[in-house]
């Protein structure tokens, strides 16, 4: 049987053009294990927020990148090439098409660079 996944996915962007982004009042506001919150636009890309408390199901993005950047925390970043464990000021970019889920043993904070149309719960 698979397992129920509880995630807020904020999709609106919440800060426009020349607004200050203030991670540190998301995080502070949050209290979901798994929270995405989209900043802002750029270039036709989103530049998100993320959450992450316990463990995300295994998905890809068939058309789209991703860049996983760790800001506070560590994650383990499986993917279906090898895993990568991430600290604080690291990331990796995931190519589309590739299996990966993202793993947080305790709370981490994690800055995301998207396709602005991609599904974040990705396809299995």
């Amino acid at each position: 049987m698979e397992k129920k996944m509880d995630y807020k996915m904020q999709m609106d962007i919440k800060y426009d053009f020349l607004e200050k982004i203030d991670v540190p009042e998301i995080v502070r506001n949050c209290s979901d294990k798994w929270f995405n919150q989209s900043l802002c636009n750029v270039n036709g890309s989103v530049f998100r927020v993320g959450i992450f408390d316990g463990e995300y199901h295994l998905h890809k993005h068939e058309d789209d990148d991703e860049l996983f950047f760790v800001i506070d925390g560590s994650i383990v970043l499986e993917t279906e090439r090898g895993n990568f464990t991430l600290g604080q000021y690291e990331g990796v970019c995931v190519p589309k098409g590739v299996m990966h889920r993202p793993i947080a043993e305790n709370k981490a904070v994690v800055l995301m660079i998207e396709n602005s149309g991609i599904d974040p719960i990705g396809s299995k």
